[in-house]
């Protein structure tokens, strides 16, 4: 008599655990989009540090171009290249 009156099974919860489950998986997507932004948020302000810190460094590899105005004087020729 008890099942007439509504006081004997549980109640079916399955909608409310598969949206639980799906809240969690969403949550756990959103977290691993955000890590992976960061991640690279920290490599790009890392390459902008390194070009920052290594600008002005370059060696010139030869005097002749110390004034790229001139050009430069080919060996065996008597022409002058301007770039």
């Amino acid at each position: 008599m008890g099942m007439l009156m509504g006081g004997g099974g549980k109640p079916d919860t399955s909608a409310a655990e598969a949206s639980l489950a799906l809240q969690k998986k969403q949550a756990a997507d959103a977290e691993a989009r955000a890590l992976e932004e960061k991640r690279m948020l920290a490599e790009q302000s890392a390459g902008r540090r390194r070009a920052r810190g290594a600008s002005g460094e370059r060696v010139l590899l030869s005097e002749a171009r110390l004034t790229p105005e001139t050009g430069i004087e080919t060996l065996g020729s008597d022409e002058t290249m301007t770039s």
